[in-house]
């Protein structure tokens, strides 16, 4: 399988456990490993056969900015469902979340989530194997 990657996306949202998060909101930052067949767009040279990645951009923004969740872990499961559902040329997404600034008192930088799903024979999402 060929790799498109979304690396470094940084959104804003209103996610967390902690009420001060839901109300003040903060930076996070996802990045997306889609596995997909280019070849046919790299042959023809047109958009169309290929996964506008601009639109795949503003699809993960909506789901960031949109209704908050609690764990970072729903919210990269949310863009994993989201981008399968949507483009079902893509087998695999793997989708890494990212709070830099977690409301905590201690430094490092940040805490990130990665899974992976893919696309099970029946259709389904389900998590892909390494």
């Amino acid at each position: 399988m060929d790799r498109m990657r979304l690396k470094r996306m940084v959104f804003f949202g209103y996610h967390g456990v902690y009420p001060e998060e839901n109300k003040l909101g903060q930076k996070y930052e996802v990045d997306l490993d889609l596995r997909l067949d280019l070849g046919r767009a790299a042959r023809s040279d047109d958009v169309e056969d290929t996964v506008n990645y601009a639109e795949i951009h503003a699809l993960v923004k909506r789901i960031v900015e949109g209704p908050p969740v609690k764990l970072i872990e729903t919210l990269a499961e949310n863009i994993a469902s989201a981008v399968l559902g949507t483009y079902t040329n893509i087998h695999t997404a793997t989708v890494s979340v990212t709070k830099p600034n977690p409301p905590f008192d201690i430094t490092f930088d940040g805490v990130t989530v990665e899974l992976s799903r893919r696309r099970g024979p029946d259709g389904s999402i389900v998590p892909a194997e390494d």
